[in-house]
């Protein structure tokens, strides 16, 4: 049976996990009064029974008498044994908190500990109540700006309807009017059209605004309602959020405001775009997602309200009743009384009085998406709001061994083919390595890093760190590390396949512009994966893979999310990769399978160009996110992160140039460069992106909250960050006989980049995770179509 300490750390919040009640500790002062109750050790001196005290045969009589008298008078009679007393405290002046303190009416043997058991109690009740009040207040008062989105939203998507259908029945007969002016008057053909159509913009322009007007919207000047040089109104729109909401946001006195948004923009700044619609239809939609989206993030913050008041529940009745046992009195009812009235038991009830608030809004939410956006279909709409978990299959973990077994049998087999073929031992076969050696490689180091993100689910679900809020995946379509690694098995699986099937017909005799097609192949079919539109082979991840690095490519132009930055980095380790690509696209686009001149593409301008061009490009595009980031949110630490990008962008410029100018300049250049970007590197690797080396820490150089118990492993993690991020040096020392082990020596030190990014990876989002914990973000904030701003902005 799993004990229920256990089972709570399994089923709470990990984000809320300070805030949850101390069982633990709480336990352990049961302890604690255990070990005062056992008795104490015999004295030296010998007991001496008095003659006249014995046993009587009625001593069983008078203890059923006693017990029977006890269970009759127990209910009217057995006087309280503690008493809870709920005091309000004001320490922020306004806001006013209940306080609950236990006194104790009986006496117990083990006074001392009972009482330091019950202080730490109303400790923990009181820290629950005010997490769950705040939690509430928070929640409401999203709904309530939700709810003023959605007025406003519904009232602009009205106007638009009538106005399309004004002007379809209106422009006929302005045509009518025009024709018969024209025909009448001496004055221009343009001027009643324009008479008109300034009348039909100011009339437009007031229906918005009474429109707004009536959903609670305030007007800044808005007597004098100013105009532009082109006649359109000019002033300030805002939204007033009453003082608990605007509390509860954490803003105090800010406002919802449109005069900054695009869909204001669209309807009061630029009538006349679009013809006769002027509320553009696509703007209406994207603000119709971005409210779905946030309804859907409050109704999934109701659900975690309600999962941490039923968990604390069950907490606060196991370890009284825990109490009770060992104390052999009935204390528990009455504090359990005090417990169900409190603010957090009381949810249930609050959620039905509440009904006026949250419950109420959350039937809005599901009514809305049924009708808007799942046809009527309740139980589509319910996917969206209560999206299942995807339960881990059997035949996952059946095709993962399978794989498994298969990749290591066909590499068996591969290296006693390629043993008596001589491929890695003979000089001649210097064609057989520029063929398959750089588009294999692209594969293997693909399979690896897919490997190691395999491991780091793996990890990131034993440790309770909620990766899936962090990157913002979809519960129903994230990949899970039983995914990731059937995807690393099978690309493996193919890559050796087809590199056995390559000896094979070498082998077997065939022309080599034949078999050398075979890598070119592989390639195209990869391609033709990651892009297909069926809804197979992991669609929704193949998706969003392409995203990302679309996003990435264009990082000027699009906001910098988490997933983004954190891929971005990936490619900064996969520059050996993207070299390969080049040597295999060079290779198919030049036709050098046909002509096997290997060489074409080697001593080509462009190439050795492109060479430096990809090896900045993943830096660049980082660099280039950093800036963002700083554009965004006026954060220096970005333009610092930035200058980190910078340098190793000019340590890997300086050792491509060294390479091919081998003298003792360029070597104290990549020295110095190479120095500089890794002491940058290493700084930024432990300090900032995995929090480590605090000096003033409770664990030695490391954090005050860490996620794996023992301490050692950060050492070591230290540690071999460090090595690994020395690799650099085999490029000045050159451990370099032959063209086959130059080969086999730069793919190894590929891929030990790529396990330092997979070990890189896990602390970099366990830091991530643990600063949501120190915030108690379990809900991402969702930024709506009529955003705030400063009541003065």
């Amino acid at each position: 049976m799993v004990k229920f300490s256990k089972e709570l750390e399994a089923q709470l919040i990990p984000e809320w996990k300070e805030a949850f009640v101390n069982y633990c500790l709480l336990k352990k002062q049961i302890k604690k009064i255990i070990i005062s109750r056992k008795p104490k050790p015999a004295s030296h001196y010998p007991i001496v029974h008095h003659p006249d005290f014995g046993r009587s045969l009625f001593d069983p009589v008078r203890r059923l008498a006693r017990s029977f008298s006890d269970k009759l008078f127990s209910a009217s009679e057995k006087p309280e044994i503690l008493q809870v007393r709920r005091r309000k405290s004001s320490e922020n002046g306004d806001d006013v908190e209940e306080i609950y303190q236990t006194e104790l009416v009986q006496l117990f043997s083990e006074e001392d500990e009972v009482k330091v058991f019950f202080a730490r109690l109303d400790e923990e009740l009181n820290k629950v109540n005010q997490f769950h009040k705040a939690k509430e207040t928070e929640f409401v008062g999203r709904g309530e700006i939700l709810k003023k989105q959605l007025d406003i939203l519904a009232e602009l998507k009205q106007i638009l309807g009538d106005r399309k259908k004004r002007n379809l029945s209106g422009s006929n007969s302005l045509r009518s009017s025009f024709n018969s002016s024209a025909r009448n008057s001496d004055f221009s053909a343009g001027s009643p059209g324009e008479l008109s159509e300034t009348q039909s913009e100011t009339s437009r322009t007031d229906e918005i605004l009474e429109a707004l007007e009536r959903n609670g919207v305030s007007f800044i000047n808005s007597a004098t309602r100013s105009k532009t040089k082109g006649g359109k109104p000019k002033m300030s729109l805002r939204v007033d959020i009453p003082d608990a909401v605007a509390g509860a946001d954490g803003g105090g006195a800010r406002s919802i405001a449109t005069a900054t948004s695009v869909l204001w923009e669209e309807l009061v700044n630029n009538p006349r775009s679009g013809g006769g619609d002027f509320i553009n239809r696509k703007k209406i939609q994207c603000a119709e997602k971005m409210i779905r989206k946030a309804f859907v993030e409050l109704y999934r913050g109701l659900g975690l309200l309600k999962t941490y008041s039923s968990l604390n529940m069950i907490a606060f009745t196991k370890i009284l009743k825990k109490f009770d046992k060992v104390s052999g009195q009935q204390a528990s009812s009455s504090y359990l009384r005090v417990v169900k009235r409190s603010q957090f038991t009381s949810s249930d009830k609050v959620l039905y009085e509440w009904n006026k608030k949250v419950v109420r809004l959350m039937d809005e939410v599901e009514s809305i998406f049924t009708k808007h956006f799942a046809n009527n279909d309740r139980k589509k709409a319910m996917k969206f709001l209560r999206p299942h978990q995807q339960k881990d299959s059997h035949m996952v973990t059946f095709f993962v061994g399978l794989f498994t077994g298969c990749f290591v049998s066909l590499f068996s087999i591969y290296i006693i083919l390629a043993h008596l073929s001589g491929v890695f031992t003979s000089g001649a076969q210097v064609s057989y390595l520029e063929t398959v050696y750089p588009v294999f490689s692209v594969f293997a180091l693909l399979s690896l890093h897919m490997f190691m993100y395999g491991c780091n689910l793996f990890m990131w679900k034993n440790t309770r760190i909620n990766y899936t809020f962090i990157f913002e995946f979809s519960p129903t379509t994230a990949l899970r590390y039983r995914d990731a690694f059937l995807m690393g098995t099978t690309f493996m699986t193919a890559v050796v396949a087809a590199l056995v099937i390559h000896l094979i017909l070498r082998a077997a005799g065939f022309s080599a512009s034949e078999v050398d097609t075979i890598p070119g192949i592989l390639l195209l079919i990869f391609i033709c994966v990651l892009i297909c539109p069926f809804d197979t082979f992991y669609r929704p991840t193949r998706f969003c893979f392409i995203r990302i690095l679309r996003n990435i490519v264009c990082s000027p132009f699009y906001k910098v999310l988490m997933v983004d930055f954190f891929m971005a980095d990936q490619l900064t380790s996969q520059i050996p990769l993207l070299r390969h690509i080049e040597s295999t696209a060079c290779y198919f686009m030049a036709q050098s399978f046909k002509t096997h001149e290997y060489n074409t593409c080697k001593n080509g301008r462009i190439y050795r160009e492109l060479a430096y061009l990809i090896s900045f490009s993943p830096y660049f595009w980082r660099a280039m996110q950093c800036i963002r980031r700083w554009w965004d949110e006026s954060n220096t630490d970005h333009l610092v992160n930035m200058g980190k990008y910078v340098s190793a962008m000019v340590a890997a410029g300086v050792r491509i140039t060294y390479a091919r100018e081998n003298n003792s300049l360029w070597l104290a250049v990549v020295l110095v460069s190479s120095v500089v970007a890794t002491l940058y590197q290493l700084y930024w690797d432990f300090v900032k992106d995995w929090g480590l080396l605090n000096p003033k820490s409770k664990n030695p150089w490391l954090r005050d909250e860490l996620v794996l118990k023992n301490k050692n492993i950060y050492y070591l993690s230290i540690a071999l960050n460090l090595v690994l991020r020395v690799a650099w040096i085999e490029t000045i020392i050159r451990f370099r006989v032959n063209p086959v082990q130059s080969h086999l020596l730069d793919f190894l030190l590929a891929s030990l980049e790529v396990i330092r990014r997979g070990h890189w990876n896990f602390y970099r989002v366990e830091n991530e995770h643990l600063n949501n914990v120190g915030h108690f973000r379990a809900v991402k904030t969702v930024p709506l179509p009529f955003r705030d701003m400063d009541s003065d902005g």
